[in-house]
Parts: C-alpha cells; structure tokens; sequence
C-alpha cells in the first residue's frame, strides 16, 4: 500500500540510495530486508504466544467451540 510522503522525507531519501546501488547489492539488500521483517514478526508473535500462555496459567481463558463463542454473543 502506498501512501502518500512529503518530499524529501526520509523514505525517498532511502529510495534514492538504494537507487545508487548496483542491482545485485538491491537483491542482497531486499533479502536482508525481508528476513528482518520475518524476524521482527517471529519475535512479536512468539511474544504473544507468551502472553497467552501467562492468560492460560492464570486462568483468565476460557475454553469452548465456535458454537459456544456465537451462542454467548446471542445471549450478550
């Protein structure tokens, strides 16, 4: 999704350097990039599995189907 940027601002900034870069250093650095969001995202969802596993010890889950979950959504 693009958005829209002022001119000038940091992000085109990055773009015009990484326009300067040969095109296997681009593909080196894309590589780069997307094993860091990999990471980043491995790291917030082990974070939240840790969170919910803290829930689950204090007893602050609830356990049931989908069914159940509708029927106490009708009831509310």
């Amino acid at each position: 999704m693009l958005t829209q940027r002022k001119p000038g601002s940091s992000f085109d900034r990055a773009l015009a350097t990484v326009d300067a870069l040969a095109v296997d250093e681009q593909e080196a650095l894309v590589d780069v990039v997307r094993k860091r969001i990999a990471a980043a995202r491995r790291a917030a969802l082990a974070q939240e599995v840790a969170g919910s596993r803290r829930d689950c010890r204090r007893g602050s889950v609830r356990r049931g189907t989908a069914e159940d979950l509708m029927a106490e959504l009708r009831r509310a």
